[in-house]
């Protein structure tokens, strides 16, 4: 009987595998590690690579219904996603073909939050110009923008949302938000939030902060029609998927003085083009797509799904149950 192959196509797992490799090796795994030199790999490239492994850690890769039904018609187990987001997978196409596909939510709702406040305050604040002209000699005075007081809207109430909620409370602002999935009144209660529709979120919030997955259904929500909506001078944060923002809508209402400003962690296309227009704008600000990148909390997924990874190999398994299972 052939090694069994775990391929781990995630940058988050590739560039700490190290720590990993004794103890998977010791149990009979062979690990596969192909050299990652962009932010994802390919729907072609995962074409090649999954057609010899068990199973599969991945990130961001594109996993579309062609590198589904090679791996079906070979050895593949299942795919295990590092992290949240499954919209690279064809979950569909997974189900029809009886291929498990397992994410790790609420992992690191807690960084990403954290992140989402992080990149509110270096907007508001203008913390990102002050650094750079205080390294220039000069001593510059910038008004900023108080965040006491202020209307917050939340796009998306997961784990992630909900963090953000207690940190926006936390700094004196009212919390409002939006889910497909309302919260019960109990929970939303104890987050001091109201729940309100996406347009009226857009109406009556100061700042939109976007945590909710990418599906087809909400893909470009935030397009030309919402941004219109929004109220002059209010400013978005995106943490979640860059295509759930129509750019070039963002571009002409930023271009408008209509949005105040934005902060990006995530972009249509990643990394940023050099010629995005977006780089034009002082009251934009943007992150590498890095929510969840702290030690602590890619030691803690890492583990995860090295964790559910042998529970599908069956080696040490534990109760399946605990793992979240998307299709």
């Amino acid at each position: 009987m052939s090694m069994m192959r775990l391929l781990v196509t995630c940058g988050h797992l590739q560039r700490n595998i190290e720590r990993y490799r004794a103890d998977i090796e010791a149990t009979g795994v062979e690990l596969v590690v192909p050299p990652l030199t962009a932010q994802q790999f390919s729907a072609s490239d995962m074409k090649k690579f999954i057609a010899d492994v068990d199973t599969v850690i991945a990130g961001d890769d594109i996993i579309d219904g062609e590198v589904l039904a090679v791996g079906k018609a070979n050895r593949l187990k299942a795919v295990i996603k590092w992290g949240i987001g499954t919209d690279s997978i064809d979950k569909d196409a997974a189900r029809r073909l009886g291929l498990p596909v397992y994410n790790t939510p609420g992992a690191f709702s807690d960084e990403v939050a954290d992140l989402a406040l992080g990149l509110l305050l270096a907007l508001v604040r203008h913390i990102p110009q002050i650094d750079a002209k205080i390294r220039d000699g000069a001593w510059p005075r910038y008004e900023g923008t108080s965040l006491t007081g202020k209307t917050v809207g939340i796009v998306g109430l997961g784990g992630i949302g909900r963090a953000i909620a207690v940190r926006c409370k936390a700094f004196g602002m009212s919390v409002t938000g939006s889910d497909v999935m309302v919260l019960p009144e109990a929970e939303a209660k104890a987050l001091s939030l109201s729940q309100r529709s996406l347009e009226d979120i857009l109406a009556v919030s100061d700042i939109i902060i976007l945590a909710c997955n990418l599906t087809a259904e909400n893909r470009h929500m935030i397009d030309e029609a919402a941004l219109r909506r929004v109220k002059p001078g209010a400013v978005l944060v995106n943490v979640a998927r860059g295509p759930l923002v129509d750019e070039q809508a963002l571009i002409a209402a930023l271009r408008s003085g209509h949005l105040g400003g934005a902060a990006l962690d995530v972009f249509e296309t990643e990394p940023l083009p050099e010629n995005s227009p977006l780089r034009e704008f002082p009251n934009c600000i943007f992150g590498s797509h890095g929510g969840s990148s702290t030690a602590e909390a890619i030691d803690r997924i890492n583990r995860l799904t090295i964790e559910i990874a042998r529970n599908v190999l069956n080696i040490g398994a534990s109760d399946p149950s605990r793992y979240n299972r998307v299709a």
